[in-house]
């Protein structure tokens, strides 16, 4: 949300919303660890959780948001040809930053002794700020963009929207929201969907390919998106592809029946694997989809709005599903993990999530199709 708030901030000077993001994403990394000792020391806490809430959700929040939003602008107007090729790198940077974090972060855990996981974040607050800070300093429009100075007349938010029929960004924004729902259901199921279909052992490698497809994703749908008349294609291949793949699933039951079915267990791998793909591409080419209908002259604003919808899926994506799964179905024991510990499943749970996805990407394709409109370029090209 402090993408949709702090979006003017972005669009008027990068250099004060990047030092912002590292100033904000630094201190409430560091002030997580303070609360986190803090409750260590006093249990039960209340200061210690509020501060925590504060610290690594708000601050460090606005920390991510505005460092998010900080450098798309900037490459796509570096990179005017290839500006799907360019904010899919920083997108996809966005997402394989996990995959370089968070063995670093576990053997911090594993090698820093007793109270090793605030110590982990004040370590982590000083070398985030440093890069960030870094980049900071690196950031820097072309000389060529003229950014109108204050006191210049410069188009509300509004009336920019307002150029092309309203409709098309409410599709937009709801084809990103259910997209990010969508994604969010199936990826906080993975885990135990994995255990279902008999891959309990493999589950960190199949972790670990899942997000090459997100970081995939990210790159790959936004570069070849460069190559279309109309961006809006991507998310009419991503909506078709994820509803194809979902239907296979249902149809074949293969979650409930993948367990020593080979054939049933490549198709859920590849349901995984789709939609973690579709998840990124969706997210890498909003920023360049909007640019395309409404200009760059307020590009980091629109995005940042845009961004909300993100916000809100994470509000019920996760949520959703995991009330399908308590609600429907049955838990059954399915082994031990490494610890001996009994692990408990529900297939005809996981199942039934892929009800309401399907329903949803439907939904998104026909928004897709019938509110979002082709931009000028486009319709002039065909």
């Amino acid at each position: 949300m402090s993408a949709a708030f702090l979006g003017n901030i972005v669009e008027k000077d990068i250099h004060k919303s990047s030092l912002i993001a590292s100033i904000c994403f630094a201190l409430g990394m560091a002030l997580t660890g303070v609360f986190i000792y803090y409750g260590g020391q006093h249990k039960g806490s209340t200061l210690a959780l509020v501060g925590i809430y504060i610290s690594y959700g708000f601050i460090m929040g606005i920390g991510l948001g505005t460092g998010y939003l900080s450098p798309v602008k900037t490459l796509m107007l570096w990179f005017k040809d290839r500006k799907g090729l360019a904010t899919g790198l920083a997108v996809a940077g966005f997402g394989a930053a996990k995959a370089i974090a968070s063995p670093i972060m576990q053997s911090m855990l594993d090698n820093l002794g007793e109270g090793g996981i605030y110590k982990m974040f004040m370590i982590l607050a000083v070398v985030y700020f440093v890069m960030m800070f870094i980049g900071h300093l690196l950031l820097a429009k072309p000389a060529d963009w003229h950014e109108p100075a204050k006191g210049e007349d410069k188009p509300s938010i509004i009336s920019v929207l307002k150029t092309r029929p309203i409709s098309n960004y409410i599709g937009i924004w709801l084809m990103f929201y259910i997209n990010i729902t969508c994604g969010l259901a199936l990826i906080s199921q993975e885990k135990p969907i994995v255990k279902c279909i008999g891959l309990a052992a493999s589950a960190g490698i199949i972790s670990t390919i899942s997000a090459i497809f997100n970081a995939g994703g990210r790159l790959g749908f936004s570069a070849w998106a460069d190559k279309m008349k109309d961006r809006n294609t991507v998310y009419k291949m991503i909506f078709v592809l994820s509803i194809i793949f979902t239907a296979i699933i249902i149809l074949t039951g293969g979650i409930k029946n993948g367990e020593g079915n080979g054939l049933l267990v490549f198709l859920v791998l590849a349901l995984i694997f789709v939609v973690n793909a579709g998840y990124g591409g969706g997210f890498s080419n909003v920023p360049t989809l909007l640019s395309d209908h409404y200009g760059m002259g307020s590009i980091s604003a629109i995005h940042g709005i845009t961004l909300s919808a993100w916000g809100f899926a994470g509000l019920t994506g996760n949520q959703i599903a995991t009330y399908i799964v308590n609600h429907s179905g049955e838990w059954i024991e399915h082994g031990t993990d490494a610890a001996g510990n009994t692990i408990l499943v529900n297939p005809i749970g996981y199942q039934n999530v892929l009800y309401f996805t399907i329903v949803m990407y439907i939904i998104a394709l026909i928004l897709c199709m019938v509110l979002v409109k082709p931009t000028d370029k486009a319709s002039a090209e065909k």
